[in-house]
């Protein structure tokens, strides 16, 4: 499988907000996984919780790659080529 040059070129930011996600933790809201933005640090939830931020976050800010920020898990997503890596 061919990695894009978004995963590449990814950054190591350190998380925002450790505790979860950010704007859920603002407005009480609730979480199923947690996402890091590799270009800010930024902490969201996935695409399978209500708010989908991580997302919301990536198209807003046109940030491309998420990491997952699930204990134990690595892999990476970039959402302009969706491709993991």
């Amino acid at each position: 499988m061919a990695i894009c040059e978004h995963i590449l070129g990814a950054g190591d930011p350190p998380p925002r907000t450790p505790e979860g996600c950010e704007e859920c933790l603002a407005i009480g809201g609730r979480w199923v996984h947690l996402r890091r933005c590799l270009d800010c640090g930024h902490i969201g939830c996935c695409d399978s919780s209500p708010n989908k931020h991580a997302t919301a976050h990536s198209v807003h800010e046109k940030h491309p790659v998420i990491q997952s920020y699930q204990p134990g898990e690595t892999w990476r997503w970039c959402y302009l080529d969706n491709v993991m890596g």
